[in-house]
């Protein structure tokens, strides 16, 4: 797995984790709505460990800075 993910777009998936995360447990967003974005956030979190993104890859996405040589 080859990294395609910047730091920019770990932090924003990060920050919108926490927000689905708290829309849930504050019972804003509840019943199927709340799951769904419950596992919504566990993937954000778990991509952006990760640093790869598997819906950019077939698209050839990325989102890493490049250093040019």
């Amino acid at each position: 797995m080859k990294k395609n993910m910047g730091s920019v777009d770990k932090i924003i998936r990060f920050i919108l984790a926490a927000i689905f995360v708290a829309l849930y447990f504050t019972g804003t967003v509840t019943g199927t709505w709340g799951v769904v974005l419950l596992v919504l956030a566990g993937v954000f979190v778990l991509t952006s460990m990760v640093s790869f993104c598997p819906l950019y890859a077939p698209f050839g996405l990325s989102t890493c800075k490049t250093t040019a040589n």
